[in-house]
């Protein structure tokens, strides 16, 4: 059946499209722009006046937390709740268990994938062979099975060699690479950022040299090597200042900064919040005051969830022994316009730095709203709230620092090739 969205605000700002218009579709193409009503006769009417018509949403970072923890997670359970939240696309870091380091562990995520029919799944795998110090991943053949890139993302490489070696043979093969700079020695104990609160409660401290370290290693590799990296979660305003100097220099690197770095500080942790337990942690104000400049002036890429579902009692220990991580598929797209409400980024930048850039790190086009394109867009409420419960979420995870928040935007449909969600009917 073909579905009719009509009296949308079409906000394309990559094709320069910023206007009310109609939009026809079927399951895998679009049909027409403003198409005339002979063609719509029969159609499924969507009528849309006051939403927006936006890209698809690309999230570089979740955790779907299969294989290996099913009880947090699955696939098809973190797939749905992201097409439900206007995601379209989503990165899967290599770091389950097993760690995707083989061609078998690589197509069984891509089959549950595609059978999960959800949002889009680009697979990371791993630099090493368990995401361990000693032998390198075989690169090419995971390339082959489908990974879109290769990464460290949760577990650091310490051996400066190791990563000297692995950066050089994915130069020689062109696979871009997803490096998490952290440290695994300095602030490897810690559970919050090493500063006044941490010190307040007791809490073992996360300096900012865990992440500028490990940076200026990784920035020195990837000049030498030539590599193309990618760094996920910049946590701290240094961090940030040190990927502008690096672009200076022309060294082929790009950068994300995760949503709650750039809404919360390390006050959120306060009381003991273990919702708010993260790694890389909550920084300073100053630190998210200049994550959100960074963002908005494009030394950093974009903005990602950093999705981590965990079931509730991973969550109910003592702060230090709770697992780190937030579930963030549901309350991305809200926080992106509270982004914008708060004038940290205007639409169009926002619009890039969650839909439009994650596409370029991943190596693929932007969406088209023209006729013939893939469908690849969502509809959303952007004047209607949401409030952030346990029981308004999609994803199986619950565990978030935004419980209680108040969010616009409700997704009333996502559309991704023949994939397709409406709301009230999933």
């Amino acid at each position: 059946m073909n579905l009719l969205i009509r009296g949308a605000h079409l906000r394309f700002p990559h094709q320069n499209l910023d206007r009310i218009g109609d939009v026809l579709f079927t399951h895998g193409r679009v049909i027409a722009i403003d198409p005339p009503d002979t063609s719509t006769i029969g159609a499924q009417v969507v009528e849309a006046r006051g939403a927006w018509l936006i890209p698809g949403l690309c999230d570089l970072a979740a955790r779907l937390r299969e294989p290996g923890a099913t009880h947090k997670a699955d696939i098809r359970s973190e797939a749905t709740a992201a097409l439900v939240n206007g995601i379209t696309h989503l990165a899967l870091p290599p770091d389950s268990e097993p760690v995707i380091d083989s061609t078998a562990v690589t197509e069984l995520v891509l089959r549950r994938a595609r059978e999960a029919r959800g949002a889009t799944v680009h697979v990371i795998g791993a630099l090493t062979r368990g995401m361990g110090e000693e032998t390198l991943a075989e690169l090419g053949t995971l390339r082959a099975a489908g990974c879109i890139a290769a990464g460290n993302i949760g577990r650091p490489i310490g051996n400066n060699n190791v990563l000297r070696r692995a950066l050089q043979y994915a130069a020689s093969l062109d696979v871009p690479v997803h490096l998490q700079a952290i440290d695994p020695w300095i602030g490897a104990d810690g559970v919050a950022h090493e500063g006044r609160v941490a010190a307040l409660q007791g809490l073992s401290g996360v300096p900012e040299t865990t992440e500028t370290l490990a940076l200026a290693r990784d920035l020195m590799l990837i000049e030498e090597t030539g590599v193309r990296a990618h760094f996920a979660r910049i946590s701290t305003g240094r961090g940030a200042a040190m990927i502008a100097a690096a672009k200076a220099r022309g060294l082929p690197i790009t950068a994300d900064v995760a949503m709650p770095n750039l809404l919360l500080n390390e006050n959120d942790v306060l009381p003991f919040r273990s919702a708010a337990h993260l790694r890389p942690p909550l920084r300073t104000a100053n630190d998210r005051d200049t994550l959100r400049a960074a963002l908005a002036d494009g030394t950093l890429d974009a903005v990602c969830s950093d999705h981590q579902p965990h079931d509730a009692d991973a969550k109910l220990k003592p702060f230090p022994a709770t697992e780190p991580g937030a579930s963030g598929l549901d309350t991305f797209l809200g926080l992106g316009l509270n982004l914008i409400a708060n004038r940290v980024l205007t639409i169009e930048q926002w619009i890039d730095r969650a839909a439009i850039a994650p596409r370029r790190v991943l190596g693929m086009a932007p969406p088209l709203m023209e006729a013939d394109a893939l469908p690849d867009f969502a509809l959303v409420d952007v004047d209607r709230e949401r409030l952030i419960e346990t029981t308004t979420m999609a994803s199986r995870g619950k565990n978030t620092p935004f419980l209680g928040w108040r969010l616009a935007g409700i997704v009333r449909l996502a559309a991704i090739g023949d994939r397709l969600y409406v709301r009230g009917e999933a």
